[in-house]
């Protein structure tokens, strides 16, 4: 049995590939761990607010010291961390856009990635609080990134990667739905994409 948090990121629902991607990975972790929980959070409908002053005051108290408008302002990144650290298995659909990753996944990255909450800074230097869960990237783009000449363009899969290395999440897989733009390619590229899934 796992528990599997689902991070959506594209605004297009039933026409998403990173969704349908996702769904497919997650419908094979749970073939393979019967009894899974599944949580998701959809972030264009709990949208999280890029960071603010406010925000940055909030994170920055000691959690002694600040006061209700503090507490509330961290409210949603104190959800999102538990969120994280309740899963052991996470899921982000990715939307390829302009290279990177949207940026209602860059405000949840912004959200979750907290000294003292799911880091910290030494004498030895930074490191990841949070260990021991797997990370499936469920990665959708109109052009082929993973190979060939677009390859040097692909922001968004090690970003990912990096970001959430350096929170202790090291094993980061990721899946790819891609040449949805491309009419040789756009046919087959979800079934493929599925198919390439091993859990």
């Amino acid at each position: 049995m796992k528990n599997i948090l689902h991070i959506i990121s594209s605004p297009r629902g039933d026409a998403s590939f990173s969704i349908k991607l996702g769904n497919a990975i997650i419908e094979k972790i749970e073939t393979a761990n019967p009894g899974s929980i599944v949580r998701t959070t959809n972030l264009n409908d709990s949208i999280l607010p890029h960071l603010s002053a406010s925000h940055l005051a909030s994170f920055f108290t000691p959690e002694d010291q600040q006061t209700s408008d503090n507490k509330e302002t961290a409210r949603a990144s104190e959800e999102a961390i538990a969120d994280l650290k309740w899963a052991d298995v996470i899921v982000v659909g990715v939307p390829v856009y302009n290279f990177g990753i949207p940026s209602a996944l860059k405000a949840w990255v912004d959200h979750i990635a907290r000294a003292g909450k799911t880091f910290n800074y030494s004498a030895s230097g930074a490191e990841g609080l949070l260990k021991n869960k797997k990370v499936y990237v469920a990665l959708a783009s109109g052009a082929v990134f993973s190979e060939g000449p677009m390859q040097a363009y692909d922001f968004a899969s090690p970003y990912l990667k990096s970001v959430l290395g350096f929170l202790g999440i090291t094993d980061v897989e990721t899946y790819r739905v891609e040449g949805t733009a491309i009419p040789d390619l756009a046919e087959n590229a979800l079934e493929k994409g599925i198919d390439s899934i091993t859990v």
